[in-house]
């Protein structure tokens, strides 16, 4: 190889672990009048709107690498307010996706154990603490949630949200 390769090769290296590092980086709230930015449509669903809430599901946390409860369904349409209560004396995340991206994500982690999350589908809890987040799950499928902190993913902290088709409208 030569070094001009070597070199090439490396910066885009360099610049895709600062780009991933970056994507999860801490930031500071925006203040108040700062543009908010749209809200991503992921595969499954999208940052939802608090007033939009009709239903609220608590899901404890464990340090024996559990999520209580582990399978969760919800209507496709659903605003729903995901309470996370961190019953352990370690830090836990729950992290929205498909297998496969919270499969990446993982690895990431690996390569990066120390970054932060800064996305809506993504939430970490400090032992003994409560967080939430706000979910419309618009899309029907069934979706996987994960603690991608340390080795919790690998040790079977995981479960399930099956997004059921929309209700029917009645005529």
């Amino acid at each position: 190889m030569n070094k001009t390769f070597k070199s090439i090769a490396l910066c885009v290296a360099l610049a895709a672990a600062a780009a991933a590092s970056q994507a999860h980086e801490n930031h500071a709230p925006k203040p108040k009048g700062a543009a908010a930015l749209a809200p991503e449509q992921k595969p499954w669903g999208i940052e939802g709107k608090a007033g939009d809430v009709r239903r609220t599901i608590d899901i404890a946390m464990a340090d024996d690498m559990t999520f209580t409860p582990s399978v969760i369904e919800v209507r496709e349409g659903e605003t729903i307010r995901l309470r996370l209560k961190n019953k352990g004396k370690e830090l836990h995340e729950l992290v929205l996706g498909t297998e496969s991206e919270i499969a990446n994500h993982a690895a990431m982690m690996k390569k990066f154990p120390d970054m932060e999350h800064d996305d809506p589908w993504m939430v970490h809890v400090p032992a003994g603490k409560t967080g939430e987040m706000v979910w419309t799950f618009n899309r029907a499928g069934d979706f996987d949630f994960a603690c991608l902190v340390k080795d919790h993913f690998e040790l079977g902290m995981a479960g399930r949200i099956r997004v059921l088709a929309a209700a029917p409208k009645k005529s």
